[in-house]
């Protein structure tokens, strides 16, 4: 394997170039105290010989105007994990100081996944590393998401380290093994050092949470991203906010049943607190959809092990099911089971030991301690009385407040908030729900239930502009198209409105009668590239608007009409004929 350029300089310790395959990608060994450390990334050539001439000739420190450049040409990792082999400790603090992130994951996986990336044998990239490098990294395993800390602990640098921590470096970020730099160190000042800082880090941590908490609340978070349910958002918030600050029973963990219409925010409410509390990250949220388990054989697939796996004697035989394998790798996970009043009769069985006492065992016999997890159920039981009771109180908060307005009265009430009495939950929902699960020491074991309202008109104007937004902005990045709407057309969105589909029929509405219209518009060339285009409602139908809080039958009332309008410099509209899909005879355009 030839050699590409080789550097010596008094300051800074040996390293050498080794091409792995002519014009795709270079290898670094590195000499530091008598040992190879490899860097374990694969680059396109000449990145690091840019990376070194960036350096001034004959000084082996960067300057500030050099760091830039440094942490520019490293596409794939950071200039930090190079500098953590080859270059001193001075050159790392500049690096940080010109802005390079110290927590950026590596992107190297393994040397066959990365000899396969680059289309190289995996033997020419295996003899390189067994010629000329330590054998202390395996090949075989992966080292994604390692940090410059991962690598400065490797290299059991402890200047480095502390450099790192110093400039702000994650010592609990862990890899895609889920290892953090603590699980590499040695014995000695590198290891104390970590710990410390560990420590130090966490009390931090805390601190930043709880001070974001305080000027940024969970319900505000949630009302974000969910539309409506505010008294659903107040219960959940305040339950999470009673864990987060220690206020609740550490021998139990906090369930939750969420009741309602389909397409309503149940599974997004679920979504966004697992979000919230675990910043994002993908382990913290799981999710079951009980409809899966509607058999008796399919129960053991959700806790000891898949239906689908080995006989016992053969590899895999006791491996856990869906839930105990993921809640041992995350016990305070938010665990959502959907459509819960799917699943067969024996789930709830053991939901009633996983609820109570907050364990789970799973095929190997080995108890899963999971109290400090939530679990939410999701079902549509009940939901068509919730609906029916929560449309008819808002009926009655609407005609008292129009009396309060003919009679000029103060203290008008909101006819949008409303609140499910007690007396309807335990004379309606309760009975219902006993009847379908079938028993009292399940409910019990609910710490709230959780009612989800339909949407009343306000909310659904919200959902119409943010769905119109959502295309707004596809059309943008796609064809260059600006969308724009009139505000009557959110109002005549507003009629697609099913109370059993919810925010899916608002969402269904639009494609029908708007994107549709898109779609046939670019198809027959009508949209030139980098227009601007407006959604209005038809000048003969904007009487129809005015007239809707009328009461009219369903047969009387016709369904105002969408068009496209091409806007020039002018702000004048030029509406689109679009041709329909089937010819007919007299001539008519596609209008929905």
């Amino acid at each position: 394997m030839p050699l590409v350029r080789s550097f010596e300089r008094p300051a800074w310790p040996e390293f050498e170039w080794a091409r792995a395959s002519r014009s795709e990608c270079c290898s670094i060994t590195a000499t530091l105290k008598n040992k190879y450390f490899w860097a374990p990334q694969f680059f396109p050539e000449n990145v690091i010989t840019k990376c070194y001439h960036t350096l001034p000739d004959g000084s082996s420190q960067p300057s500030k105007e050099d760091a830039p450049r440094l942490i520019a040409v490293s596409p794939g990792f950071s200039a930090t994990h190079i500098s953590d082999f080859l270059f001193p400790r001075s050159v790392v603090k500049v690096l940080l100081a010109a802005g390079a992130d110290p927590n950026l994951g590596d992107e190297f996986s393994s040397v066959y996944k990365t000899a396969k990336e680059q289309g190289i044998h995996s033997l020419e990239v295996l003899v390189t590393r067994e010629d000329d490098f330590n054998n202390r990294l395996n090949n075989r395993a992966s080292f994604r998401g390692c940090t410059a800390l991962h690598y400065a602990v490797l290299a059991d640098d402890y200047r480095t380290v502390k450099e790192l921590l110093e400039g702000g470096a994650n010592p609990l970020q862990r890899n895609e093994m889920g290892h953090t730099p603590l699980d590499y160190a040695r014995e000695g000042e590198v290891m104390k050092l970590l710990k410390i800082s560990e420590t130090k880090f966490q009390e931090e941590q805390h601190k930043r949470e709880a001070e974001e908490r305080r000027r940024f609340p969970l319900e505000q978070r949630l009302k974000e991203h969910i539309i409506g349910q505010e008294s659903a958002i107040a219960t959940v918030g305040a339950a999470i906010r009673r864990k987060e600050n220690g206020w609740y029973d550490e021998e139990h963990p906090l369930v939750f049943l969420f009741l309602g219409s389909s397409g309503i925010g149940k599974t997004e409410l679920a979504k966004q607190a697992a979000k919230y509390m675990h910043k994002d990250g993908k382990k913290g949220f799981i999710r079951l959809d009980m409809s899966e388990f509607q058999e008796r054989h399919e129960v053991s697939k959700s806790i000891s092990r898949a239906s689908s796996a080995p006989p016992p004697g053969y590899i895999g035989h006791d491996e856990g099911g869906q839930l105990t394998k993921k809640l041992k790798q995350c016990p305070n996970a938010v665990v959502l089971f959907d459509e819960v009043d799917k699943a067969h009769p024996d789930v709830l069985t053991i939901m009633l030991q996983l609820f109570d006492e907050g364990r789970l065992t799973d095929g190997k016999g080995k108890t899963i301690d999971c109290k400090d997890a939530i679990f939410i159920m999701t079902s549509n039981v009940a939901s068509d009385e919730i609906a029916q009771h929560a449309l008819q109180l808002r009926q009655e908060a609407l005609e008292l407040s129009r009396n309060r307005i003919a009679e000029n009265l103060g203290d008008v009430q909101n006819s949008d908030k409303i609140t499910i009495s007690k007396n309807f939950k335990e004379t309606v929902i309760r009975p219902i729900l006993k009847a379908h699960f079938r028993r009292d020491e399940f409910l019990g074991r609910i710490n709230e239930i959780v009612y989800f309202l339909p949407f009343c008109h306000s909310e659904l104007i919200q959902l119409v502009n943010k769905e119109l937004n959502f295309w707004a902005k596809r059309a943008k990045q796609r064809h260059n198209i600006t969308l724009l709407w009139d505000r009557e057309v959110a109002d005549v969105l507003v009629d697609g409105y099913n109370v059993h589909y919810g925010a899916r029929s608002i969402k269904h509405e639009v494609e029908r009668r708007v994107v549709n219209q898109l779609a046939a518009a670019y198809e027959q060339d009508l949209l030139p590239g980098g227009c601007t285009l407006r959604i209005t409602v038809e000048d003969s139908d904007k009487q129809l608007l005015k007239a809707q809080d009328q009461p009219a039958s369903s047969q009387d009332r016709r369904t105002p009409t969408l068009r496209l309008e091409i806007v020039d410099k002018n702000s004048k509209g030029r509406k689109l004929d679009i041709r329909g899909p089937l010819p007919t005879p007299d001539r008519v355009s596609s209008t929905l």
